[in-house]
């Protein structure tokens, strides 16, 4: 395992402990909103902090984009990090969270790990050398047609309502042409789910670098696309749409009539 990743994971089993053993005093956590419909607590604070300890203990130098603190020193290498992914799912004992760590080295992610501590399984990719769920490699399923695929999705909230519209315009079309659509509620397990096989594809709109970084690696290096809704090249954006090569080519088609115009020429 590649030095960088080796911490990543290291990091990810950190926070997932933490996260784990607040799950029993729910009730008493200190909740505050950031915006409607989005949470972050006193767990969300301390995971990160257990992260980015782990991180500057080992690389002082390194760069960090964290989901509640931002964007702090100046690197080539930056780690992306969302402490848990799924905050309002764990907030109501919802077992459907993760932590997510990507590193990112000169404009280009290398080192992938999506942690679910409470299954305890690693997803974790490096750049050149696959994706591994528990060190086992995991590839992208094979399927090739919308009749019969399983989809993830999310809907949009905060301030991302204003594209409920046309959401629900693809997920009208979605619904009519797969096997059925899930909504897992963390976009980190959904596009590691993708890179194991799991699901077949996923879209979202209004994501954040932090929830999508260490997801992306994961599904390129299982041999499945990621992209935005008008089939540009992912480079961390809001929009998403993810899934295996044949899969992912036919979402593109399918929702292309409903992309809202601001992402179009965005």
């Amino acid at each position: 395992m590649h030095p960088l990743l080796n911490i990543a994971v290291r990091a990810a089993r950190r926070a997932g402990e933490v996260i784990v053993r607040s799950l029993n005093r729910l009730e008493s956590l200190t909740i505050t909103s950031k915006g409607r419909n989005d949470f972050v607590s006193e767990v969300d604070r301390n995971a990160e902090q257990e992260i980015i300890g782990i991180i500057r203990h080992h690389y002082p130098d390194h760069a960090v984009l964290a989901e509640e603190s931002g964007r702090s020193g100046e690197h080539d290498t930056v780690w992306i990090i969302d402490p848990l992914d799924g905050t309002t799912n764990f907030l109501h004992g919802f077992p459907t969270f993760a932590v997510s760590i990507a590193c990112q080295q000169k404009g280009r992610l290398e080192h992938a790990v999506v942690y679910d501590p409470m299954r305890q399984e690693l997803f974790t990719a490096t750049r050149g050398s696959g994706a591994h769920l528990d060190n086992h490699r995991m590839r992208a399923s094979k399927q090739r047609t919308l009749e019969g695929a399983l989809i993830s999705t999310g809907f949009p909230f905060r301030a991302n309502t204003r594209y409920i519209d046309a959401y629900l315009e693809m997920l009208k079309a979605a619904m009519q042409s797969t096997a059925g659509v899930r909504r897992p509620g963390a976009a980190a397990l959904d596009l590691a789910y993708v890179a194991a096989g799991r699901v077949d594809g996923f879209w979202e709109i209004g994501l954040s670098p932090w929830d999508t970084a260490a997801g992306a690696l994961l599904i390129q290096e299982a041999g499945g696309r990621i992209g935005t809704l008008t089939g540009a090249e992912y480079s961390l954006g809001p929009d998403v749409i993810a899934g295996t090569p044949k899969v992912y080519a036919a979402l593109l088609e399918l929702f292309a009539p409903h992309v809202p115009e601001a992402l179009r020429s965005g």
